[in-house]
């Protein structure tokens, strides 16, 4: 049996409980976990919040690990690596999208690394936990310094989630970008459209961001309340990553953009936002859209990129048994930027 946190209800905290693991078959990778992610998916998860949780819930799919088994088939691990597991375990593998290396989008539903397939299955346990067993196509090489390791973890989520629309929309030098907010989504964000050499604008509602925001990456923080300052920004965006998971204006945003320009939103709010108005997006041909993570192959990219750029996320670390104290403090936005889980106090 292998020692996890888990959740066994809606209302009760995680607390300690142990779960079986498959034993390695030939195409399996086992990691040691050494460190996980807190993403706000875990929260909305163990608490319930999408009306989809299976109980036991086992979060966690910001994984990083060391390779302590591998399958007599595994080609491109041994044992002693560093590794890791993001949002997925497994896909169809055969439909348009998973041929096309967009496994994220698998037409027949991703499996997801907690709470099993997208579309209903057998569960799975996620990272909150002292091993993975998972197979080889589904698991990551990190290539970072092992003292880097911690904060490597949340790349497998926020940093993918960020990082695969600023590529899709081609972002890079001579491009002016918006990232708002600036919470363990928009501070990757900053930190990536930067070093991929954009103009990066960092929007966000409180002036005590100001500072960390340029410390980050960007260029000019933008008070997205201060109309006069909104105003100044006026139709000069090639690309706006909208990371703010709560209901708002998405109309304030949209005019910022330039003829052709577009805003991704990769933020869930619980409520939906107000509609945006059609004038807004029609007169400047302006495009709304949304993104999820990436496939396996753009995880990879993204690992790479960010080994190449010393980019980590910001990061503090908590013992496992301070799950549920972080989740209040995540709820409250008390963290910079992410809470990640030393998996040896487990």
């Amino acid at each position: 049996m292998t020692k996890a946190y888990a959740a066994q209800s809606s209302t009760s905290p995680l607390a300690p409980h142990e779960i079986e693991r498959r034993q390695p078959g030939p195409d399996d990778v086992k990691i040691e976990i050494l460190y996980c992610g807190v993403c706000h998916s875990d929260l909305h998860t163990a608490r319930n919040e999408w009306k989809n949780t299976i109980y036991p819930s086992v979060p966690g799919h910001e994984i990083v690990g060391r390779v302590v088994a591998v399958g007599d088939q595994v080609k491109n691990f041994k044992v002693g690596d560093f590794a890791g597991v993001g949002c997925m375990v497994d896909s169809c593998g055969h439909c348009s999208s998973c041929d096309e290396g967009e496994e994220q989008y698998c037409e027949n539903g991703f499996t997801g690394t907690y709470n099993g397939p997208v579309f209903g299955g057998e569960n799975t346990f996620g990272g909150y936990s002292q091993s993975v067993v998972v197979k080889e196509s589904f698991v990551l090489k990190v290539r970072h310094d092992e003292k880097n390791l911690a904060s490597v973890a949340p790349l497998l989520c926020a940093g993918i989630t960020t990082y695969s629309p600023l590529r899709h929309w081609q972002v890079g030098p001579g491009k002016k970008v918006g990232i708002v907010g600036l919470g363990g989504l928009g501070h990757m964000g900053v930190k990536l459209a930067h070093a991929m050499g954009a103009h990066v604008v960092l929007f966000t509602t409180s002036p005590g961001k100001i500072e960390d925001g340029k410390r980050l990456g960007a260029d000019e923080v933008c008070i997205s309340t201060d109309p006069k300052q909104m105003a100044e920004q006026a139709n000069s965006f090639d690309f706006i990553l909208n990371t703010v998971a709560a209901s708002h204006n998405l109309d304030a945003f949209l005019s910022l953009l330039k003829r052709d320009g577009t805003m991704t939103l990769v933020g869930v709010p619980a409520e939906p936002h107000p509609s945006p108005e059609v004038f807004n997006l029609i007169f400047k041909r302006r495009q709304l859209a949304g993104s999820l993570i990436g496939g396996i192959r753009e995880t990879q990219e993204m690992l790479d990129f960010c080994a190449e750029h010393g980019i980590g996320s910001d990061i503090e670390i908590i013992p496992m048994d301070y799950i549920n104290t972080a989740y209040e403090r995540m709820l409250k936005s008390d963290v910079k930027y992410r809470f990640v889980i030393d998996m040896a106090t487990l």
